[in-house]
């Protein structure tokens, strides 16, 4: 079990972070301490990221067709609408979210890890570990109380926003954290207006509310507590449900018949790292945020996605290990404040009191989304196909002479297109025109790069894009050889 990577945790993220390892041959057990799925519906959201990465594996396909498609994200105060954003024109295969219950996500999720050769284990507790420069010793108890010692090369709590791995580890939040409370509530709604695949947003001065449709007829109603007393965690009345989406939806509406109904706070915090030595952190262990935008689930995918690819590296003896691995928390930890950053902007933005200011707010979102940057700005950053790693210690140079994605940036595919990192082994691709240049490190690298050649964002150029799909180094077709020295020092032969 010495290259071996134990997982703690069978949510979304644990699931999704061991069939990346596992499908790049990584030996992987993953552990869960609660005897069975968890059947709440919890997060929905499915944003054009998390399904452009999850294609590399190839489980978009079972989630899209389980879930339902959302089309657009409307704005509104009041009975007013402020913006529209539709999907429709983001440059990715998949210009939609895909509404789908977690525990429906988890099982599909769970049945692809069986498919690679991996059970949860569940009921297995996480109860102890110790770690040193070669590797990680863990203690696991198991449901009839025995104990289990183990060697695994490296641990990977994905086990919460309580998790045990943060707090053995004793990292911190990089800011003080902050906490917020709110409301959800899965009911049905009489007398709607609501499109059943598109998104709502209301700003009010009493606080935040977003209400979008869910599979079976129901609606989601997520919704800060706002400024008014008699908050309690737990389970709220359906009348304190009501009470706010009269006082901040278009009014008219009825919440009856509630699946599910959540009062709950957030302690919101981005941690100063998300690994020590061998043990690293992902999801809502590292970070944790308001359920503003949908954001949380999504994180967490996309954490694992970029720790898995890098960890098959350090097992197989890259170059620079070390710098590829701390790279993970530069990296995520980067989005993570963009993400706290954008919805603290939101809350504030849709929270204003002064009614100048509000009408000055409507004014100016008119205008904003009225235009079509705007739009495909805001719609860009909703559904995460915006999110870069411009300041990654493993980017090539940059080089603003040439066209298209610098390095660190999201890198579109073709629709159709086979996904970058898909495969049994994480391979860069590149992204050119044959040539000299471009043979010889095709020569030098096939272990490394994909067995053909892509079509190059531009004439001239050459694109090496990693795994995960972001543009790793560039140059002119003539300077290849900058691509090879950019292999050299950041991989090693698979």
């Amino acid at each position: 079990m010495g290259d071996s990577v134990l997982i703690a945790g069978a949510g979304p993220v644990g699931l999704v972070m061991a069939a990346e390892l596992r499908r790049y041959g990584v030996p992987v057990r993953v552990v869960e301490k609660e005897p069975k799925a968890d059947e709440q519906s919890r997060a929905l959201f499915l944003w054009t990221r998390t399904l452009e990465l999850l294609a590399r594996g190839g489980a978009t396909p079972a989630l899209i067709e389980a879930g339902e498609k959302l089309t657009a994200s409307n704005i509104y105060s009041g009975k007013t609408l402020i913006g529209r954003l539709d999907f429709i024109g983001i440059d990715s295969e998949y210009r939609y979210a895909v509404l789908l219950p977690q525990a429906r996500t988890e099982a599909i999720l769970e049945a692809h890890l069986a498919k690679l050769g991996v059970d949860v284990e569940r009921g297995v507790e996480l109860s102890g570990f110790t770690s040193d420069d070669h590797g990680v010793t863990v203690t696991l108890t198991h449901p009839n109380g025995k104990a289990e010692a183990l060697r695994a090369a490296y641990l990977i709590g994905c086990d919460g926003g309580g998790s045990i791995v943060r707090q053995s580890l004793g990292i911190t939040s990089a800011a003080a954290p902050h906490r917020s409370a709110w409301y959800i509530a899965d009911v049905e709604l009489q007398n709607c207006p609501f499109a059943r695949n598109e998104f709502y947003s209301f700003w009010h001065e009493g606080g935040f509310m977003s209400v979008l449709p869910m599979p079976g007829g129901l609606f989601r109603i997520i919704a800060s507590a706002g400024r008014k007393g008699g908050f309690a965690p737990g389970t709220p009345p359906l009348s304190r449900i009501q009470d706010i989406l009269d006082e901040r939806g278009p009014g008219g509406i009825t919440a009856v018949n509630p699946a599910w109904l959540y009062a709950f706070q957030v302690q919101e915090q981005n941690l100063a790292s998300y690994r020590k030595g061998r043990v690293f952190l992902a999801g809502d262990a590292a970070h944790v945020h308001n359920p503003v935008g949908a954001q949380g689930l999504n994180m967490g995918i996309q954490d694992a996605c970029n720790l898995a690819w890098k960890l098959v590296y350090a097992l197989r003896g890259a170059a620079n290990a070390e710098l590829l691995l701390d790279s993970y928390t530069i990296e995520r930890q980067a989005v993570a404040e963009r993400v706290v950053a954008n919805l603290g902007r939101a809350a504030q933005a849709a929270t204003v009191r002064n009614p100048t200011l509000q009408f000055a707010r409507n004014l100016l979102g008119n205008i904003y989304f009225g235009l079509a940057p705007g739009r495909r700005q805001a719609a860009e950053t909703i559904t995460e196909v915006s999110f870069s790693y411009d300041h990654s210690p493993i980017n090539g140079i940059e080089d603003h002479a040439l066209p298209g994605p610098q390095p660190g940036q999201r890198v579109a595919q073709k629709p159709g297109e086979t996904p970058f990192g898909a495969g049994n082994a994480p391979r860069f691709a590149l992204l050119a025109d044959p040539s000299p240049g471009v043979n010889r490190l095709r020569e030098q690298f096939p272990s490394l790069l994909e067995d053909e050649l892509r079509p190059p964002l531009s004439p001239r150029c050459v694109w090496l894009v990693r795994p995960d799909g972001y543009v790793a180094a560039m140059s002119l077709r003539e300077d290849a050889d900058l691509i090879a020295e950019y292999l050299r020092a950041y991989t090693s032969q698979l």
